[in-house]
């Protein structure tokens, strides 16, 4: 810790929250240009809307890291959140230079997101065990926006939107009959 806080938590529960802070931090901030990588370099079917959908979610990581750093800052931590120590300090794997089409883009920014999303998961549940609920509440928030983020890039990786019905109409989740989309 580098700042004095008065919130009323243990130091060692602060230290450590702060630690966390700063990992999910870097996680963010090299998701965020992950997705620009994405963002710069789509090319082939549905360029437009993936083009556009990348950029959105860049601004959601990119509100995430913020909220993280200000947490960190709140518990009397110093922000760790330039490029290097990002990059650093990432827990995420490198994006791979060998996606080009969509559908590859994709596939990589699903892998980043749930790795993404198991982190905040695991913040969430260490924050509850240091009684911090207001952490834990933001990273419940993080979480959900993930998450839902996550199904809008998972969605555009099924090209059948009937995938999962079947023929009939109903559901067919789990069902040896249900229509399964291409190359699934």
């Amino acid at each position: 810790m580098n700042f004095p806080s008065h919130v009323n938590l243990p130091a060692d529960a602060r230290e450590e929250l702060i630690d966390s802070l700063n990992t999910l931090l870097a996680d963010a901030i090299d998701l965020h240009w992950q997705i620009k990588q994405a963002h710069w370099n789509i090319r082939g079917r549905h360029f437009y809307s993936r083009h556009e959908l990348f950029d959105e979610l860049a601004k959601h990581a990119r509100k995430q890291a913020d909220e993280f750093a200000e947490r960190a800052g709140t518990l009397g931590g110093y922000a760790e959140g330039t490029i290097r120590l990002a990059a650093k300090n990432s827990e995420l794997p490198e994006y791979d230079l060998n996606a080009v089409d969509g559908d590859a883009h994709l596939k990589v920014l699903v892998e980043r997101f749930a790795r993404y999303g198991a982190s905040i998961r695991n913040g969430i549940h260490r924050s509850e065990e240091l009684n911090d609920p207001v952490t834990a509440d933001l990273l419940t928030q993080s979480l959900g926006e993930v998450e839902l983020d996550l199904w809008f890039l998972e969605s555009h990786l099924h090209g059948d939107v009937r995938a999962g019905v079947r023929r009939g109409g109903d559901a067919g989740i789990g069902d040896d009959t249900s229509v399964r989309p291409p190359n699934a």
